[in-house]
């Protein structure tokens, strides 16, 4: 299994980036996969998210919810904060409920169980969108310089801009639970999901990502309050 890395807060600080020396990027779409090590409903799921994680239009993340632990098998990738960003979207869609597998795709479009082409569909339909917001970077030997920008009046008032780090292929061997004696594969696994700070769209935000290890950041704008995603961008 490939031990992931995690971005430590102190690792991302605001840096000036010029036009001259960044590269606009439009953004693929983001597809956040609600899954458990502990879930036999769920390696369907992580299949169809390694599938997606092969696009180059689709940025595909799996965050590891951490409320199939009492059955028997403690999840080696679940975070709290996880589990409590499924449950924000769920209030944000008015609901109190939960469900493994789930995916969100673009932030605001649920898909519960294991449903390919309703996800598919629903990739192309955000594609087929605009992005409001421009994501530009400049890499060098200390990391990424990195810019956030509308490309018209703010849409919102409050967005929110995060950089996510995740282990791109993992294999692990259930012990205990249901799934007991299976061997999970999982997919863009994400090990850190942090908040850069909040950002009107009035001026460009500018700040700097410095990588700790080989595993692949992102960068995602969204609307504050678990609002539909607005521009991502992978730094490479």
């Amino acid at each position: 299994m490939r031990r992931a890395s995690t971005l430590a807060a102190g690792l991302i600080a605001l840096w000036a980036v010029t036009a001259a020396t960044a590269q606009e990027v439009r953004g693929p779409v983001v597809v956040e996969l609600f899954t458990s090590q502990g879930c036999s409903a769920c390696p369907p799921a992580d299949a169809l998210l390694g599938e997606l994680a092969r696009r180059d239009d689709v940025i595909a993340l799996a965050l590891h919810v951490d409320y199939w632990d009492y059955i028997g098998w403690q999840d080696t990738f679940a975070q709290p904060a996880f589990t409590a960003r499924q449950h924000g979207y769920g209030h944000a869609a008015g609901s109190t409920v939960v469900y493994t597998p789930q995916m969100i795709v673009g932030g605001s479009d649920r898909v519960v169980g294991v449903r390919p082409m309703a996800v598919s569909d629903l990739v192309q339909a955000h594609r087929a969108a605009p992005d409001p917001v421009s994501i530009a970077f400049a890499a060098d030997d200390n990391g990424f310089a990195v810019e956030v920008a509308t490309l018209t009046a703010p849409p919102f008032a409050r967005m929110v801009v995060q950089v996510i780090t995740y282990s791109p292929q993992n294999e692990v061997h259930i012990a205990h639970g249901e799934r007991a004696g299976t061997v999970s594969q999982h997919f863009n696994v994400v090990t850190s999901w942090q908040v850069v700070g909040e950002w009107d769209g009035q001026a460009p935000m500018r700040f700097r990502v410095i990588p700790q290890q080989d595993n692949p950041h992102v960068v995602i704008v969204q609307q504050a309050g678990y609002g539909p995603i607005l521009a991502a961008a992978r730094l490479e």
